[in-house]
C-alpha cells in the first residue's frame, strides 16, 4: 500500500510522517491552501453583539486559526458568556486552547449533520449563531438552525484556494510511485483530484485505487464519479485517518 495524502498543510505533512513511522510508504499531495478571509474584520463587532447564551461555531480549525490574531489585534477575548461549539474533536480543542472555555462537539462523526442533532441545538429559538467558517461550504448548518427559529451570522474567517498542478506531470510522477491509497477529506477536494488528470490516467489508475474519505456523503460522491473501493474513516482528523489506513 503506498499512499497519497491530498488534505491540505500541514496536517497532510503530519499524517505522511506518522504513516512512515508505521513502515508505510506515503506522499503529501495538499489540492488546497489557506488564506485570511473577506470578514475577519467584522469579528470583533459581532461578538460583541452576542448576548447571554447565545451561540458560536467553529467549522474547522483554521477558522480558529484566523480568528485569534485577529481578536488579540483587538486586545480581545472570547467572551464567557456565550455557548461554543466545533464541528469535530480537532477543532473543539483548537478553540478550548485559545479560550480556555467549554467547548460542545458531536463525538459521533465530525460533520455538520451530526453536529445539529446535539441535544442543546434542538431549543435555539431567539438565540443569535455565529458561525465561524470559510469562504465555501455547506449551508446544512445555518439552514437547520435557522428553521429552529436562530438568528444567523456567517463570516468568512479563511478561504479555501486551490493549488495548481500540471495534472499530466502529477498522473506520471504518482503513477511511477505506485501509489495504491488516497485520502480525501472534502468533496471540493474530491472534485479537485478527479479533474485533475486526463482520462487515461482516471481509467487506468486514479478510479481503481482504494480511496479513505470522511463522510457517507463524500462516499456517495465517489462512488459517482466511479470509485468502488471507498473506506468511510471514523472522523476527520489524522488519528481517525490513520485508524481506517491501518
Amino acid at each position: 500500500m503506498t499512499i497519497l495524502v491530498t488534505r491540505p498543510s500541514p496536517a497532510a505533512e503530519e499524517l505522511v510522517v506518522r504513516l512512515r513511522l508505521r513502515g508505510l510508504v506515503a506522499w503529501s499531495f495538499p489540492l488546497i491552501e489557506f488564506t485570511p478571509g473577506r470578514d475577519l474584520e467584522r469579528l470583533p463587532r459581532q461578538l460583541a453583539t452576542l448576548h447571554d447564551g447565545d451561540l458560536v461555531f467553529a467549522l474547522s480549525q483554521q477558522a480558529i486559526h484566523y480568528a485569534q490574531p485577529c481578536l488579540q489585534q483587538a486586545d480581545l477575548t472570547w467572551p464567557a458568556n456565550l455557548n461554543y461549539y466545533a464541528i469535530g474533536r480537532t477543532t473543539a480543542l483548537a478553540l478550548h486552547t485559545v479560550n480556555g472555555l467549554p467547548v460542545e462537539y458531536p463525538l459521533e462523526r465530525e460533520s455538520s449533520e451530526v453536529l445539529i442533532q446535539l441535544p442543546a441545538l434542538r431549543a435555539v429559538n431567539g438565540k443569535h449563531a455565529l458561525i465561524l467558517r470559510g469562504n465555501r461550504g455547506r449551508d446544512l448548518l445555518s439552514e437547520t438552525l435557522r428553521q429552529r427559529g436562530a438568528e444567523i451570522t456567517s463570516l468568512e474567517c479563511y478561504q479555501r484556494c486551490e493549488k495548481n498542478y500540471d495534472g499530466l506531470h502529477e498522473g506520471r510522477r504518482w503513477r511511477e510511485r505506485g501509489i495504491t491509497t488516497l485520502v480525501v477529506t472534502s468533496g471540493e477536494m474530491l472534485q479537485q483530484l478527479h479533474s485533475l488528470f486526463s482520462t487515461m490516467d482516471r481509467d487506468e489508475w486514479l478510479l481503481r485505487c482504494r480511496l479513505i474519505v470522511v463522510s457517507e456523503r463524500l462516499a456517495t460522491l465517489a462512488r459517482e464519479f466511479g470509485w468502488q473501493d471507498i473506506t468511510v474513516a471514523d472522523g476527520a482528523d489524522n488519528d481517525a485517518l490513520l485508524r481506517a489506513l491501518q
